[in-house]
């Protein structure tokens, strides 16, 4: 369904993403942080849609649809290496930082810190460009502290 999709983007020189494009590659992400640790729960399903609610202006309806096609896009996306990667020469750094900071959203949902979400929310951080001071300052926002 994404192939074509995937394959622009995962291009040596992969052309910065239209608007609906690079929603759908980020939310896929926060999909891929959710779903790590194996319990993709309705609390982190909840956070995405709210996430992408904001972020996009969208209503619940269209966050919600958003959300489905970005959980299908994410099941078919290569490995995490290769999609953030491509992820970030395709879509600008300060939206990258404010990725980093809904990353966190998703993965402190439900709670708990999971080593899963944390180790794979270093590794995607790391690759969007994003340097651990300032997802760890995006850690601390969403923490509150």
């Amino acid at each position: 369904m994404f192939a074509d999709f995937l394959s622009r983007l995962i291009q040596p020189q992969p052309r910065p993403l239209g608007d609906a494009d690079a929603r759908l590659a980020l939310t896929a992400l926060l999909v891929r942080i959710a779903r790590s640790d194996e319990d993709y729960a309705q609390i982190e399903r909840d956070r995405i849609d709210q996430i992408a609610a904001t972020r996009y202006g969208l209503t619940a309806e269209g966050a919600a649809q958003l959300r489905a096609e970005a959980e299908a896009l994410e099941a078919e996306a290569p490995d995490t290496v290769r999609f953030t990667r491509a992820i970030k020469d395709a879509v600008p750094y300060e939206q990258r930082l404010g990725v980093i900071e809904s990353l966190w959203q998703v993965a402190l949902a439900d709670g708990s810190r999971e080593a899963e979400e944390d180790s794979l929310l270093r590794l995607v951080a790391s690759l969007l460009g994003v340097s651990d001071i300032d997802s760890n300052m995006a850690r601390k926002r969403v923490e509150g502290t």
